[in-house]
């Protein structure tokens, strides 16, 4: 496979339906959101722009199946899609996602115990824990089925909605990566326990989903190749759950690492020395499962380079590959990768100080996704600590007008 090809090769998966190039945004949490699950004029903005930015397939993330259960308050909650109204802001915004010929899949989730505090501070959660001043409680099994159908429910409104695919959110500390997870799972039912009960939730989402959007629409899952916490989902687990996952219904596999359970840092906001490490390891993680699943792979985590992107799709470890912070300040760059006219993503962390609040790194990405919003250009000059209180703002905002009612 030539350099061209590995970037602009077609992908067909197995539903059928065919990503036009290899290169992926993948989900970030844009908090854009109208605070009351609803989509607005801003994510059309944001998601047209990389639609024309030349990526195969964009993920919009943090798209919530139960709306009292936020990652943050501007997430989407496709629950509380159900007028008109409603509708009709959903449908702009994957119509201006789709442009270009872009597949827009949304990244369906539920929080769990990660569940955003200022909107609900006693989530429900696979076993009681307590994450963050969080007092989670456990699922009951009425609680669980439940779950599994709002899983199902949402993936309909999302087909209907105008999306062409989703993919469902098994990675990061959230609800279904605790379920995995030793660390948050300390039921002793059947989805307890052993890996296959810990499993056992995210089988029953996969075939829930799949059921309600039918066989010709894309499905994928994104997994953790490990958690990288004492106690939690090891490389081994991973391994074992992925060759089931290569029986089920599905169409593509993500790999990713790490949780958001601690404050210190994110999943995606890991020290410089162990970035490269786990990046590396994302690589051979997916190269090692290759004898297990035999479905398309994205890998995500820390590609930066025209030759780290190229040299991952030729040696076959992955089919498809994800940039995600990049694109966030240079919204184009998959169409100037393909057309060589760059060969990387501009390094911007270099220039953040070397002591900053934690969560910062990650503000300033989310301050670029508001600024693409607002129409505007992202800003390389501000500063990471400004980033974080209009980042936290924002969230506080939305949170005061976020109307959580049981009977929503």
């Amino acid at each position: 496979m030539s350099e061209a090809e590995a970037f602009a090769s077609p992908l067909e998966l197995p539903c059928g339906a065919v990503i036009k190039n290899r290169i992926v945004k993948p989900a970030m949490s844009d908090g854009l959101g109208d605070g009351a699950g609803g989509a607005t004029q801003a994510q059309e903005r944001l998601y047209r722009r990389w639609a024309h930015g030349g990526a195969g397939l964009v993920l919009i993330g943090e798209v919530q199946v139960d709306h009292r259960y936020p990652e943050r308050p501007g997430n989407l909650a496709l629950d509380r899609i159900q007028s008109p109204a409603a509708m009709t802001a959903l449908r702009r915004m994957t119509a201006a996602g789709t442009e270009n010929g872009t597949h827009f899949w949304a990244q369906l989730g539920h929080a769990g115990a990660l569940t955003y505090g200022g909107v609900n501070d006693r989530p429900a959660a696979p076993s009681a824990v307590e994450v963050r001043g969080n007092h989670a409680r456990e699922m009951s099994e009425d609680g669980i089925a439940e779950t599994v159908a709002g899983f199902a429910r949402a993936a309909a409104t999302a087909r209907e909605g105008g999306f062409t695919g989703v993919e469902i959110h098994a990675a990061h500390g959230f609800l279904l990566s605790q379920f995995l997870s030793p660390r948050f799972n300390r039921r002793t039912d059947g989805w307890g326990g052993s890996l296959v009960n810990r499993a056992r939730m995210l089988m029953e989402v996969i075939r829930a989903v799949r059921a309600a959007v039918g066989q010709a629409f894309p499905v994928g899952v994104k997994l953790n190749s490990a958690d990288f916490s004492k106690g939690g989902f090891s490389m081994e687990e991973s391994r074992q759950v992925t060759g089931w996952l290569n029986e089920e219904a599905i169409d593509l596999l993500e790999i990713s690492g790490g949780t958001y359970e601690s404050d210190e840092s994110g999943a995606s906001e890991l020290k410089s020395e162990s970035t490269r490490a786990r990046e590396a390891f994302f690589l051979d993680y997916a190269d090692s499962i290759r004898d297990v699943f035999h479905k398309p792979v994205l890998v995500t985590g820390g590609l930066r380079t025209r030759a780290g992107l190229v040299q991952a799709l030729q040696s076959g470890s992955a089919d498809l590959v994800g940039m995600a912070r990049p694109l966030a300040v240079e919204p184009d760059l998959p169409s100037r990768l393909i057309a060589r006219q760059a060969e990387g993503a501009l390094r911007v962390e270099g220039g953040f100080p070397a002591q900053m609040p934690p969560g910062a790194g990650t503000a300033w990405y989310g301050v670029q996704l508001m600024r693409l919003g607002d129409g505007l250009e992202p800003d390389l000059t501000l500063d990471p600590t400004r980033a974080l209180q209009i980042y936290d703002d924002l969230d506080r905002r939305k949170a005061a007008d976020y109307r959580l009612c049981e009977a929503c």
